[in-house]
């Protein structure tokens, strides 16, 4: 089915609730943090590779696959356009699809190879999903919110002709984050840059800042038992008040060319690392007076060091995990990092700008070429439990694991593979 965006607008009253012990139902994760309560066993599968329980076409893209309520949804590119595609999780049959805005990013991509990795291959925002709706936001700053069983258009919200919003070079690559009944995103322009909506009728909640963005996805965080989003933008990181939008604070961050790696918390900590010869850095936040959090103390930067790129790392009982390097297609390192020093604790290379997630204790790690592998999180050593082979193309999106499956996909294929679950 296609749904196009002149359908009418229909408003929904009914609010399910986001999370669930089977559910990966937004960009890295429930909590996007990159982590699934679910546990991943010392043997994942028996033999050289996972059972596989389908696989199915995935042209172009390096959205991630999202999963509830027994259905999977990506972004895809068809026809020089951007397509949401939404198939049963179980089966990986098709179940509705939705053309979206055109899909040319600013230059070309290619396939893999040294001469393919431009990018340029198709959208890159992961939509959010949960029992009722799928969320997406598209490369041309349109938020939209569709019934999760058919395809139809329920609200939708175009940044930059209601909010005065303002692309960016290679177009958005921001995922929407949804907590509780609010969906965030940004984009729009001077005193709208910052945007909260109702995630059941699209109403606006606040709107405020007046940044430009980046390719980074929002973080909503609670420090001090104060809810907050951070935002990583081109002036740096700001964080707002998750209720009304209030500004809380700012530090500053380099900028050069684009940020695309999330930022990641733990407790008042925030880390945050982009390319292009920026860098890394950890910023502490304090309390101030009645529950106000203070400017934040920079703990370290390391100039054009420990470099994410897009490949958002994971904090685990303080310590970072992740792929770091710039450009180091098909050899750049997983790692793991103090938290707190920067220091490198270990470090594997060969995964390339792939992307990692936390199952219990264990690392599912998808290297840009295709290989699946289980990794021990600990700082005593590089421990590696299995490796396979599971995808041709280009993989720059990150593993959902979800009711003991991973849903992983590159700019050809994508696929549901069992891991086996203590």
């Amino acid at each position: 089915m296609h749904v196009s965006y002149a359908a009418t607008l229909v408003a929904t009253a009914l609010w399910f609730p986001l999370s669930g012990f089977a559910d990966w139902p937004q960009y890295r994760g429930p909590d996007g943090d990159g982590k699934t309560s679910e546990s991943v066993a010392d043997r994942p599968w028996s033999g050289n590779a996972p059972e596989t329980l389908w696989k199915i076409e995935t042209p172009l893209g390096f959205s991630s696959f999202s999963v509830a309520g027994g259905r999977a949804t990506t972004l895809i590119s068809r026809d020089g356009r951007e397509v949401c595609m939404t198939v049963d999780a179980d089966t990986g049959e098709g179940l509705w699809s939705v053309t979206l805005g055109e899909s040319d990013y600013g230059h070309d991509g290619g396939n893999a190879g040294a001469s393919g990795n431009r990018g340029g291959d198709g959208p890159r925002s992961t939509p959010a999903i949960d029992d009722r709706h799928v969320y997406v936001y598209d490369s041309h700053l349109v938020l939209s919110c569709f019934d999760a069983t058919d395809g139809d258009l329920v609200w939708r919200r175009d940044v930059i002709e209601e909010f005065d919003g303002e692309n960016i070079k290679w177009l958005n690559a921001t995922s929407p984050v949804i907590d509780g009944e609010t969906i965030y995103v940004a984009g729009g322009g001077a005193g709208k840059s910052f945007l909260a909506f109702r995630r059941d009728t699209g109403d606006l909640v606040w709107q405020g800042g007046d940044e430009s963005i980046t390719h980074a996805s929002p973080r909503v965080a609670k420090v001090d038992g104060r809810k907050q989003v951070v935002y990583f933008v081109q002036s740096g990181l700001v964080g707002v008040d998750a209720a009304n939008g209030d500004e809380i604070w700012r530090t500053p961050f380099p900028f050069s060319v684009s940020t695309a790696a999330s930022p990641v918390t733990s407790g008042n900590l925030v880390y945050c690392s982009a390319g292009y010869g920026v860098g890394a850095g950890l910023f502490r936040l304090g309390t101030g007076r009645a529950g106000e959090v203070g400017e934040p103390d920079e703990v370290w930067f390391k100039p054009n060091e420990l470099m994410n790129h897009w490949s958002t790392p994971i904090i685990h009982d303080g310590y970072l995990y992740g792929i770091f390097e710039f450009k180091k297609y098909g050899r750049a390192p997983l790692q793991c990092v103090n938290l707190k020093s920067g220091e490198i604790v270990w470090r594997e290379e060969g995964f390339g700008p792939g992307n990692c997630t936390l199952a219990g204790d264990k690392l599912v790690v998808l290297s840009d070429a295709g290989e699946l592998a289980i990794v021990e999180a600990t700082p005593d050593e590089y421990r590696e439990l299995a490796r396979a082979d599971l995808l041709d193309g280009k993989c720059w999106s990150t593993p959902a694991v979800s009711d003991g499956r991973v849903y992983i996909r590159s700019t050809e294929e994508g696929g549901c593979f069992r891991i086996a679950t203590d």
